[in-house]
């Protein structure tokens, strides 16, 4: 959420804002509204200016003058009841307005209409070492795996080498559904340990956060309104007999919940940053998918992740800092795995509402013969900070609203694919990451009876 003043003094960047995220808003209705609300309020304010006069004047004024005086407060109170309820009319369309406004995006943000505009601008694998394609296009070509053999997808991988199963997932769960079974279960767990570990070590606060939150934390946050519809709502019966008028969702990812843990604080500045870790199952209805990358483990309803959530100072530079800081460390998690990747810059289209820059990095799989998203990397300025009112006094005294970060540490099983798909070896067999074989127990992965 941006600040109203912001809005009204920048209307011009923020109409171009709302051009290049696409979002569905008429800016000027917002603006028609909030002159109409501040109207009414300082009416409001006006009529009450006139009842406290009016109440240190009649205790002086004559039976008959306190009579007429009474009488013209009773008409004072009922215009003020009118205008009260005109208030929460407005009050209610301008709010619902306001979560519509996108943040500006940054500078460096390419602008486009769709993910085809987002701009590659570094690649690594353990073959290249990080390259900048803008300076040497050919060798950002090497980075992805070549095989001397016919490859096979995760799904073949992990049916004949009985780590996936998706036939039974689907059975059990439905659409999308699958089994995690043997090696792909410990792989599993051993990525979210060593992610745990790394971010323990960078001196963030480990948490396992609620998964079903209130609809106060996901507008918060910014995933509501815009993906009310992704998220699964839960409705008990007996929330049904109690007429619940706030019910809970699934969180996508934990970070609704690591940013509501601090909602209406205000900390100072020499405590900051905060730094949270959740690791947590997350859920998503993929709504608008359909057909989009239905095979295999690629795009499910459930997963389990590890998301890093910062909170610093508001500024600028505090805040490319950390979104570059949490990208190297997502990074280093997939150069420990030795898998090949590349980072993109994403464009003001495919960035979502409260994004001011956002980086995406994604990891090679070879059966698609392209790189797949497996990381997003956030710098939301103030935008979710005003929302959830989150705040810190600063050095000077003043009080001002943090900045937000996220960031995916880990996500599986979509990372799983990688894995499988680039560790895969001529005889059907897959060789274990160095990094992951103290959880998995072994070197390589065989067929049953191999």
């Amino acid at each position: 959420m941006l600040d109203i003043k912001f809005i009204r003094d920048n209307a011009d960047k923020v109409k171009k804002a709302i051009i290049d995220k696409n979002i569905d808003l008429d800016l000027d209705q917002l603006l028609d509204l909030d002159t109409k609300r501040r109207g009414l309020l300082t009416e409001l304010e006006s009529l009450q200016a006139t009842k406290n006069q009016v109440s240190k004047e009649i205790p002086k004024l004559s039976a008959e003058d306190k009579k007429v005086k009474l009488l013209e407060m009773k008409e004072v109170d009922k215009r003020a009841t009118e205008l009260k309820k005109q208030v929460d009319e407005v009050l209610k369309e301008y709010e619902k307005l306001m979560y519509l406004v996108p943040n500006i995006p940054s500078p460096e943000t390419p602008i486009g209409p769709n993910s085809v505009a987002n701009v590659p601008w570094r690649y690594w694998s353990v073959k290249t070492g990080v390259v900048d394609p803008t300076k040497d296009k050919d060798k950002a070509k090497e980075v992805p795996a070549v095989f001397d053999f016919e490859i096979k997808d995760h799904t073949d991988l992990g049916k004949t080498l009985d780590l996936i199963d998706t036939e039974a997932g689907v059975k059990t769960a439905g659409f999308r559904g699958y089994y995690l079974k043997n090696e792909a279960v410990l792989m599993q767990y051993g990525l979210i340990w060593l992610a745990m570990k790394k971010m323990q070590e960078k001196g963030f606060t480990l948490m396992v956060p609620p998964i079903l939150d209130r609809e106060f934390a996901f507008y918060g946050s910014g995933h509501f309104p815009f993906g009310k519809a992704d998220q699964y709502q839960v409705l008990t019966e007996e929330d049904k007999e109690k007429g619940v008028s706030e019910p809970t969702y699934l969180a996508g990812t934990s970070e609704p919940s690591l940013l509501a843990y601090s909602a209406g604080k205000t900390f100072e500045e020499k405590d900051l940053p905060i730094k949270f870790c959740g690791i947590s199952p997350c859920f998503r209805g993929e709504i608008g998918s359909y057909g989009k990358d239905t095979k295999g483990i690629y795009r499910v309803h459930e997963f389990m992740k590890v998301e890093q959530v910062v909170l610093c100072k508001a500024d600028v530079v505090e805040g490319d800092k950390w979104l570059e800081e949490m990208r190297e460390i997502a990074e280093s998690l997939l150069q420990d795995l030795k898998l090949p990747y590349r980072v993109l810059n994403i464009c003001t289209g495919d960035m979502g509402a409260g994004k001011y820059k956002m980086y995406d990095i994604e990891t090679w799989m070879p059966s698609r013969k392209d790189f797949g998203e497996t990381h997003s990397d956030s710098n939301l300025t103030d935008w979710q900070a005003r929302r959830l009112n989150i705040k810190y006094k600063a050095a000077d005294g003043k009080i001002k609203h943090v900045y937000t970060l996220n960031n995916t540490v880990i996500a599986s099983p979509r990372i799983l694919i990688a894995i499988l798909e680039n560790y895969q070896q001529k005889d059907g067999s897959i060789i274990v990451p160095e990094a992951l074989r103290p959880y998995v127990g072994k070197d390589v992965i065989k067929k049953s009876g191999n």
